[in-house]
């Protein structure tokens, strides 16, 4: 393939999690204010935080990518989504489309893909001034580098030049840098053309002797030294690692409990509620049980929703939300927790896992058959209640029917989404995104006892975005960087 020579730049990190999606973000954001056509590209991802498009299902983090270039998200951004169901496999998302499934060992089967990849970053070349990559895991895991698409497989192929980012918090930076440069070959070394140290803490002067020895030790220039910037917790999440409560507000009027299953998936929809000031949202691990004084219950989404089922029973989860409910206490399940609410949840043909059935919570009076054809639609809602209107989404397998659909909590189109319980205290639906709908969010806070502020959660993840691209421009040298990018182009 003879791929456009539209300038481009790889972002790779020493590790996951090390910041390379928000960096990419924010970098969307800065050059797409300077007047440029900017799309974001992951190659391939691994997460259970999907968004849908038009053309299927992406990363999260390619969606809140290509909000931050101001561009509609768009399959082509991530042809390659891993959605992992077991510690042992994962769905394959291929071009935004299920293409089966990929078991742990054959990971060498991910190099199969590679066309997909280059055909995909093609179309978005062929539309941008400048395409911004986004790496997954780490470039030096050697072992895995024979069938690379993710990294510098993909870089070597598309002929783009990488930066590596470091990230100081976790420690070991200087090591983790050096030793990337020290087990890559030399046409991978090759590729990588400068670093970053990313969330410094403190004064970063006292950290200048350390990038000598960075830059001593590899060659690379060094493009910045990146101050912790802390609203990144009010930008949706993709990864599990980022999953967390936040700071407790004990004087909240409405505390929030979450169980943290296995499975969890759009977890970013916990978000908006998150960041109510009257709101104290408490994530629950395993091991530990579900606070006794919480007013609502949340299921959240889930990938392997059997699974989920079976690991709430024996962490006595299920013991919990009953009393909860006998209490009089709220329950809310999203997707997946909807399911897990009902009666029975049956998956005949194993696609979340082995083929099989468990009764549900008996919360709602629904049976879930879950089969092959997969829903992924962007949706307009209203709140049946109160008539609230806004956007959402759709991820998932099957269908759910029984008496409580009868009184839907959604309205979508022309149909209803969803059931409830007689009295209203236990609420499932299928939709995806529905908090980030301030109306919504409004609403339903008042159904369940507690009070919105007047936060709008859409305004404030754009406000971020816009700070996050100038706490970009003020710590790292972009001019350098959009120089590297269009050496691919064969200018500047």
């Amino acid at each position: 393939m003879s791929l456009a020579r539209t300038p481009a730049i790889m972002i790779l990190g020493t590790g996951s999690n090390v910041g390379k999606s928000l960096i990419v973000a924010g970098l969307c954001r800065l050059f797409t204010d300077r007047g440029l056509k900017v799309a974001p590209f992951k190659p391939q991802n691994m997460s259970n935080n999907a968004a849908a498009t038009p053309g299927g299902e992406i990363g999260r983090a390619q969606a809140l990518q290509a909000r931050a270039a101001r561009i509609a998200p768009h399959v082509d951004m991530n042809p390659v989504l891993l959605k992992p169901e077991s510690e042992t496999g994962s769905q394959i998302v291929l071009q935004g489309r299920v293409a089966g499934h990929l078991a742990s060992g054959d990971y060498a089967r991910r190099g199969d893909f590679l066309p997909q990849v280059l055909e995909s970053f093609e179309r978005l070349c062929a539309g941008a001034d400048l395409v911004i990559v986004e790496g997954a895991g780490s470039p030096a895991e050697t072992n895995l580098r024979a069938r690379d698409i993710a990294n510098l497989g993909f870089a070597r192929a598309a002929g783009v030049p990488a930066i590596l980012i470091g990230d100081i918090d976790r420690g070991g930076v200087i090591a983790s840098l050096v030793g990337t440069h020290a087990v890559l070959e030399e046409a991978d070394r090759a590729m990588l053309r400068a670093f970053a140290i990313n969330r410094f803490r403190g004064d970063a002067s006292l950290f200048r002797a350390g990038v000598e020895t960075i830059q001593a030790a590899t060659g690379w220039p060094c493009l910045g030294v990146v101050p912790w910037f802390a609203e990144a917790a009010r930008l949706p999440a993709e990864d599990g690692l980022d999953l967390r409560s936040g700071a407790r507000k004990p004087g909240a009027g409405l505390k929030i409990a979450v169980p943290v299953m296995p499975g969890i998936a759009n977890f970013d929809d916990l978000d908006p509620l998150k960041s109510e000031p009257g709101v104290d949202l408490v994530l629950v691990r395993r091991g530990e049980v579900l606070p006794g004084d919480a007013d609502l219950i949340i299921l959240a989404g889930s990938k392997t929703t059997l699974r989920d089922l079976a690991v709430l029973r024996s962490e006595g989860w299920d013991i919990d939300i009953l009393a909860h409910r006998r209490r009089g206490g709220h329950v809310l399940g999203l997707c997946g927790g909807y399911q897990i609410l009902g009666r029975v949840v049956r998956d005949p043909l194993g696609l979340e896992g082995p083929a099989g059935e468990a009764a549900g919570l008996g919360l709602l009076d629904v049976e879930t058959v879950l089969d092959r054809e997969k829903t992924v639609r962007e949706v307009d809602i209203a709140h049946a209640a109160s008539g609230a209107s806004g956007r959402a989404y759709e991820i998932h397998l099957g269908s759910t029917q029984g008496a409580d659909t009868a009184r839907a909590p959604f309205r979508v189109g022309t149909r209803s989404d969803g059931a409830a319980s007689p009295d209203g205290r236990v609420v499932g639906t299928y939709l995806h995104g529905v908090f980030s709908a301030d109306p919504v969010r409004t609403a339903w806070l008042a159904a369940v006892g507690g009070v919105a502020s007047e936060f709008s959660y859409e305004a404030d993840v754009d406000a971020t975005l816009d700070r996050l691209a100038d706490h970009l421009a003020a710590h790292l040298d972009v001019e350098a960087l959009l120089a590297l990018a269009r050496q691919r182009a064969g200018f500047a």
